[in-house]
């Protein structure tokens, strides 16, 4: 009985022992579960926000093309015999570029000369004829009547004779039509018409670009046309040769948006156009717009809030952070170009944000400004 009563005691004592080990354990396990355990900041690279006046420089591609451009073509109908100009060409003033066959033009000539010799030889009869009538009115030989009709046909010779006149300067006129000559001096940029080809008049036969001051003619998006009501002068240089440079302004835009690539055609005129920028060459104008009061900043401090362009901005004292909503005016290359929302001096996260979170501390790393 002793040795029974010994054994169960022990056995009671081992239990109890292991009870109240388990309860210290999760005794122990509910503290650290109920405890905050402290994290780590988290390390990032800041910029303290500067502003600065930074102006915009847009790059256009464009050709260079004449002032004035004009197209000829003959004012009378008819086959064209000889073609001498070719595109390409310079012509100056007079110079002769086509003909056309005089046939027609030399037959008419020849009737009209007809028609002036006989309004001659009628004249001189009705001048003879009231010269003698004139003669006998005061000596009672002719009657009033007929003396009338004597000065009523020579007045109606003259105006024949007249006639006749201005229609023989007609056809000499339009003989000198089967002719096609340069109104300028100029380089031929198109020609519309082949030898035995018959034309119509008014039908363009030739374009030529005029001598004189050239355009630099861009195509821009409508956005850069709105935006910049009065734009600065443009410089201009030769896209084979960046040393032959010159400067222009806008003299024309397009009234209207091409609807298939969304730009306007605007017109730049080259002031003293120089000898190596002919027609056809490629140049490029740069256009530097006013300075504009910005905060630059590189692109990996762009995040998002609700959809619109936000920063992560710390708190220098707390080293907290809190996500910020800013305004961009633009986008260059490596950077984005703050107007609102950011102010100047704040410490912003360019690097690390990836993890941030409202109220989030972190670690600075040597802040720079931008």
């Amino acid at each position: 009985m002793i040795v029974i009563s010994a054994c169960r005691q022990v056995r009671l004592s081992a239990t109890a022992s292991w009870l109240l080990c388990a309860a210290f354990l999760l005794s122990g396990c509910g503290e650290d579960a109920a405890g905050t355990v402290p994290r780590k900041p988290i390390r990032v690279d800041t910029v303290v926000a500067a502003r600065k006046d930074h102006s915009r420089t847009a790059f256009l591609t464009g050709v260079v093309s004449a002032r004035v451009t004009g197209n000829l073509a003959f004012r009378t109908a008819g086959r064209v015999i000889e073609r001498r100009a070719e595109v390409g060409e310079h012509v100056s003033k007079g110079d002769l570029l086509a003909r056309l066959d005089p046939t027609e033009q030399q037959a008419d000539i020849v009737a009209a000369q007809a028609n002036v010799d006989a309004a001659n030889a009628q004249l001189d009869q009705a001048t003879s004829n009231f010269a003698r009538q004139k003669e006998l009115l005061p000596k009672g030989l002719t009657s009033r009547k007929v003396y009338d009709q004597a000065q009523e046909s020579l007045l109606v010779a003259r105006g024949s004779l007249d006639a006749a006149n201005a229609a023989l300067a007609n056809a000499g006129e339009n003989l000198t039509f089967t002719e096609l000559r340069a109104t300028a001096d100029g380089i031929i940029t198109a020609r519309a018409i082949e030898t035995g080809q018959t034309v119509q008049p008014a039908q363009t036969a030739y374009t030529i670009a005029e001598d004189g001051d050239r355009d630099a003619v861009f195509n821009v998006p409508e956005v850069i046309v709105a935006a910049n009501r009065a734009p600065p002068p443009i410089a201009i240089r030769l896209l084979s040769d960046p040393d032959v440079k010159a400067v222009g302004k806008i003299r024309e835009v397009a009234p209207v948006v091409d609807p298939k690539t969304g730009s306007v055609r605007i017109k730049v005129e080259i002031t003293a156009t120089p000898a190596a920028m002919s027609l056809g060459a490629a140049v490029v104008g740069s256009v530097t717009g006013p300075p504009k009061d910005l905060i630059e900043l590189p692109w990996s401090a762009l995040s998002s809030r609700d959809g619109r362009p936000a920063v992560w901005v710390m708190d220098p004292d707390t080293k907290a952070v809190s996500l910020k909503a800013v305004e961009l005016s633009a986008y260059e290359d490596g950077a984005m170009l703050v107007s609102g929302g950011l102010e100047a001096g704040e410490h912003v996260v360019v690097a690390g944000a990836q993890l941030l979170s409202t109220g989030e501390i972190v670690e600075p790393s040597e802040e720079k400004t931008p």
